[in-house]
């Protein structure tokens, strides 16, 4: 280990240490990705007894994903477009507000935004707020006054770049990647100094060994030989606008000094314009947080034909797999699988369907590829595809999973679809769609849209499962105390037992939740759950009438989900709730 990878250890640990229990600092609330706090006083058994104690309204009808923040009895809340921050002070009567920022917005961002003009969260470090505006900027704010410090231009949304994720700061780094694929952007993420915002390295995905940052002397991926990979799987120059965005969650191991992130899809979506794996769409990549080194990758989905982008979380635990204890990351990708992965190698150590999947028929695990079933295949020349499963929501999107290590569960919002696709020839004009797509869902087996399950990742094996009538668009939330919070597309918070699934409490927010709960010890000693409701994403689309503010705006809602509009309409609430 070199000094300077030594000295960026040390700060991380120095921060985490700083970072106790009682507070949420940064979106899944450790650098593992655990989404798991060690709070136990709501338990099991007093669950029941949980009420709403405050709530907010942000006046923004949109997606509200992404979580709040809680550093020093202060609570950060983001909203979707266009991206105010609001600080709220816990320690007096009614959680006043503090400060708000308001930025300056590019609106030309709305029309870009692939899935929602959503923001996924923000992240506190070196007593600042960091977080992406829509439009393609990465703001640093005082987290005591509300006061810019900087502002840097990270993505150009008239390329069709946009920057909904939510930023990860590493010691001095802040990493920031961008969404565009349906755009044929060519995905990136950035290394930025903390103190000023200056850019201080850029890795694309895809592309010649140079600007991907794949060295020969440092790059190892385990299942992959040869030079130029990211440049020799595509079309001549189909690299330059071949998507793989970044627009999901990071997660970082201090030990190794890596940090881990999934691409998106290739683009276009009609396969038979990329012929090729099209490397590093659809991957895990694992770079030095430093200067953006490659050090290995692993493609899920490779010559992706159906849309499955892996910008899902990447979760850090060491598991006893095969009776070896490993280091593992743990990765619910949308193709249907769940990884557990060695997070020093990129070996694939277990692969396994967790929702219904047809499109392959297993991971091998020697070579690191699926099987796939070839009546499967789409492409412009193969017509419409009949049947796929899971559909290009994913068995799973960015909604994040939580891991307990008291339980050696993961705690995985599911969706249950299956789709027919049928693609078109486009051709690339930069800042207009890339996607030439019809692909309408229907429900998978047993009817209902989705579950919440609980996984043991280190045999590859489904616990326990909870149906729900809808896709679970949350994130999950696992506590000490035993119990596992995520919430509903029509509009309920619920607690369940960790261990059996059983219910223990439910209450309506009033809104669809594409949230991710949260919780942390209050000034007077409590443990208090937070959420936000606000329905959004796809579904606020698929739902049908869900405007109640535009008389104009009735669509009837998708064929396969008829009834959502009757249980929620769009909303922006910040709910707190606690025994």
């Amino acid at each position: 280990m070199t000094v300077s990878t030594l000295l960026v250890v040390l700060v991380v640990q120095r921060a985490a240490a700083g970072a106790s229990e009682d507070q949420w600092p940064m979106p899944a609330k450790d650098y593992a990705a655990t989404r798991y706090s060690a709070l136990a006083q709501i338990t099991v058994g007093n669950a029941k007894g949980l009420r709403a104690v405050w709530s907010f309204s942000t006046g923004v009808l949109a997606g509200h994903e992404g979580q709040p923040l809680v550093v020093h009895q202060t609570m950060y809340v983001v909203t979707p477009y266009p991206n105010v921050l609001y600080a709220f002070d816990l320690s007096q009567e009614g959680y006043p507000l503090k400060w708000k920022y308001r930025p300056n917005v590019d609106p030309a961002a709305i029309g870009m935004a692939c899935c929602d003009v959503v923001n996924r969260g923000a992240f506190f470090a070196n007593d600042r707020i960091v977080y992406n505006l829509l439009d393609g900027h990465t703001v640093a704010i005082a987290a005591a006054t509300g006061r810019e410090i900087w502002n840097t231009k990270v993505a150009d949304v008239r390329q069709g770049e946009t920057t909904p994720m939510a930023p990860f700061v590493v010691g001095d780094r802040v990493i920031v990647g961008t969404a565009g694929g349906e755009y044929g952007v060519r995905g990136w993420v950035k290394g930025l100094d903390l103190a000023t915002g200056r850019v201080v390295w850029t890795a694309y995905n895809a592309g010649p060994d140079a600007e991907i940052l794949a060295r020969p002397e440092t790059f190892r991926p385990f299942y992959d030989k040869g030079s130029g990979l990211g440049q020799t799987t595509w079309p001549p120059d189909g690299w330059k606008h071949g998507g793989a965005p970044v627009w999901g969650w990071l997660s970082y191991d201090a030990a190794l000094d890596l940090f881990y992130y999934g691409t998106g899809n290739p683009a276009p979506y009609n396969a038979d314009q990329r012929l090729g794996d099209n490397k590093w769409a659809t991957s895990v990549l694992a770079r030095r947080p430093g200067d953006g080194t490659l050090v290995w990758a692993y493609q899920f989905t490779p010559a992706d034909n159906w849309d499955y982008d892996a910008v899902q979380e990447m979760i850090l635990a060491e598991l006893t797999v095969r009776g070896r204890r490993r280091r593992v990351l743990v990765h619910f990708d949308k193709n249907g699988f769940a990884y557990t992965i060695d997070r020093a190698t990129g070996e694939v150590l277990v692969a396994q369907p967790y929702v219904t999947v047809n499109w392959a028929k297993r991971v091998d695990l020697t070579t690191g590829r699926p099987e796939v079933d070839s009546t499967k295949l789409t492409g412009a020349s193969r017509g419409s595809v009949q049947d796929i499963c899971p559909t290009l929501e994913g068995g799973k999107n960015q909604q994040p999973a939580a891991y307990s290590p008291r339980t050696g569960l993961f705690y995985v919002p599911t969706n249950n679809m299956c789709m027919d696709y049928h693609t078109t020839p486009v051709t690339y004009l930069a800042g207009t769609p890339f996607i030439g797509l019809n692909a309408p869902y229907k429900p998978g087996p047993g009817g209902n849209l989705g579950a919440v399950i609980a996984w043991d990742a280190g045999l590859g094996k489904k616990v326990w499962e909870i149906k729900e009538k809808y896709p679970v668009w949350s994130g999950a939330l696992a506590t000490a105390g035993g119990v596992v919070f995520y919430g509903t597309l029509d509009g309920w918070f619920k607690a369940v037992d960790a261990k059996t699934g059983s219910g223990l409490w439910k209450f309506k927010v009033g809104s669809g939740v594409v949230g991710n709960p949260i919780t942390f010890t209050g000034a007077d000693g409590k443990q208090y759950v937070a959420v936000y409701a606000g329905l959004g994403g796809d579904w606020a689309l698929l739902a049908g009438d869900v405007r109640s503010d535009d008389p104009a705006d009735v669509r009837p809602p998708a064929s396969f989900m008829p009834d959502l509009a009757r249980h929620t309409s769009l909303g922006g609430i910040v709910w707190l709730f606690a025994l």
